[in-house]
């Protein structure tokens, strides 16, 4: 009989390392005013010297967005009192530790100030002044880096991560007694041989146990596996629930004691080219649901009328808004598509790296999860778009 002591480790946050989700929640509920807000995404990494290099375009950009307010008007003065408040920030409060961090300002709005620190970097430096926060960098960062778990596993120990924002999350460990193999032969070692199989199937019993809480309470959507696979991970393969089982995207050789930010990197990147696969496939589902008229919608008017009926599932979006197609600035409609997800279809959001395809579309498209009425429909409300999307109104 095994004995098994599970370590759960909650991860530390300080106040800015919030959660990007978190983050997202908090900038959907902010309720504009008529004044600029300013949303301001950084790369954060730091250069060979250990300096970061954001200042110099963050000073620029501003004063010269800025000045595109007229002077002495209560929209410049509130720009101006955000731009001094965040270059104060950047000058003395960001750590070298930070790859990727946004910031959110209003004055006039209640001294509305929101910071994003993430371990995970944004591409590059990007402003952008509207009523109200920009949501798709940060929505992309979300997808990007979405939450996965990492089992690692011997036949005695495992540890579980839970990975989401290029950080470790959480993580819990659990240790059972070592099998102690006897140098015998004939009925004695069958004997010994059994015990071992019934240590490994308790172990393994344990572990995915252990994994079902991690997945329902860190809301994990993909698994992979990793450690010893001539022992433990074929039974933990063969025990699994089915739920879990079709969560498995990735099995990798990994011993037990490998570093955290080894498992990291190698898990990332296992996940992110199952990532690239299954993006593929659903832009595939996505023409061809499409294309027989059925429970699919493509281009921006169509997609916008889709979520605004609450009838998306997901929002396919090309990762560059410079692939989207439409008359409107592509980064703030990009923004509405992402925000209309967000809002008003609860729909979830994939960013698709390789957008060749999806480009036929117009960029963007969406899987519905059912169709209405023509009289059910609610109409885009650009006067030069088409007023409701013809592919959602039953014929």
């Amino acid at each position: 009989m095994s004995t098994a002591e599970a370590v759960l480790d909650r991860v530390e946050t300080t106040p800015e390392a919030v959660a990007p989700e978190e983050l997202m929640q908090r900038l959907l509920a902010f309720d504009p005013v008529g004044m600029p807000v300013i949303s301001l995404y950084l790369d954060a990494r730091v250069d060979q010297h250990g300096k970061h290099q954001f200042l110099t375009f963050a000073r620029k950009q501003l004063a010269d967005r800025g000045k595109s307010y007229s002077p002495h008007s209560a929209e410049r003065e509130s720009f101006e009192e955000d731009f001094v408040r965040i270059v104060r920030y950047l000058e003395n409060g960001v750590p070298t530790s930070a790859q990727g961090l946004a910031i959110f300002a209003c004055s006039a709005a209640n001294d509305y100030f929101e910071v994003g620190l993430f371990d995970a970097p944004f591409e590059r430096n990007r402003l952008f002044v509207y009523n109200q926060p920009h949501l798709y960098p940060l929505a992309r960062l979300i997808d990007h880096y979405r939450r996965y778990a990492v089992v690692l596993a011997n036949t005695n120990r495992a540890q579980i991560f839970v990975f989401a924002a290029a950080r470790t999350i959480d993580r819990h460990g659990l240790e059972n007694l070592t099998t102690k193999r006897a140098d015998v032969g004939g009925w004695v070692q069958s004997r010994y041989h059994r015990h071992d199989e019934n240590c490994y199937l308790l172990h393994a019993n344990e572990i995915i146990k252990m994994l079902e809480r991690t997945v329902a309470e860190d809301a994990v959507e993909n698994i992979i596996l990793a450690g010893d696979q001539e022992t433990v991970i074929p039974i933990l393969q063969q025990r699994m629930p089915k739920a879990l089982s079709d969560m498995v995207i990735d099995v990798l050789s990994l011993g037990i004691n490998t570093a955290e930010q080894e498992v990291l990197e190698q898990s990332l990147g296992a996940f992110r080219a199952h990532d690239r696969l299954t993006d593929m496939q659903k832009v595939e589902e996505l023409l061809s649901e499409y294309r027989a008229d059925n429970l699919a919608v493509a281009g921006v008017p169509e997609t916008l009328a889709a979520l605004s009926n609450g009838q998306a599932q997901e929002m396919l979006i090309a990762a560059s808004s410079q692939s989207l197609q439409y008359v409107l600035d592509r980064n703030t409609i990009a923004d509405e598509l992402v925000r209309r997800a967000k809002e008003l279809s609860a729909a979830r959001i994939t960013f698709v790296e390789d957008a060749t395809r999806l480009e036929q579309l117009g960029g963007v498209g969406a899987l519905l999860r059912y169709r209405i009425s023509a009289e059910s429909a609610a109409p885009y409300e650009d006067p030069r778009a088409t007023p409701r999307a013809e592919a959602l109104i039953e014929t």
